[in-house]
């Protein structure tokens, strides 16, 4: 009972907090995305470390492609 409060607790606040953004920037765009796929990548070779692993990498990545296109 308390994971699923403090799930939608967590939801509530960031939809709150995502009306007050602006538009992302490309290095933010490709941080997320390279993130995702990233988190995949690991996720398909090993195990929660690999994810982990492969996201962090991924999501730096992105970041510094995203950079480039600004």
């Amino acid at each position: 009972m308390n994971t699923k409060f403090l799930i939608a607790a967590a939801t509530a606040t960031l939809l709150a907090l995502g009306g007050c953004s602006t538009n992302p920037t490309n290095a933010q765009i490709g941080t997320g995305v390279g993130a995702v796929v990233g988190g995949v990548a690991g996720s398909a070779v090993g195990g929660t470390a690999a994810t982990i692993g492969g996201a962090a990498i991924g999501g730096l990545i992105g970041n510094e492609l995203g950079k480039r296109k600004d």
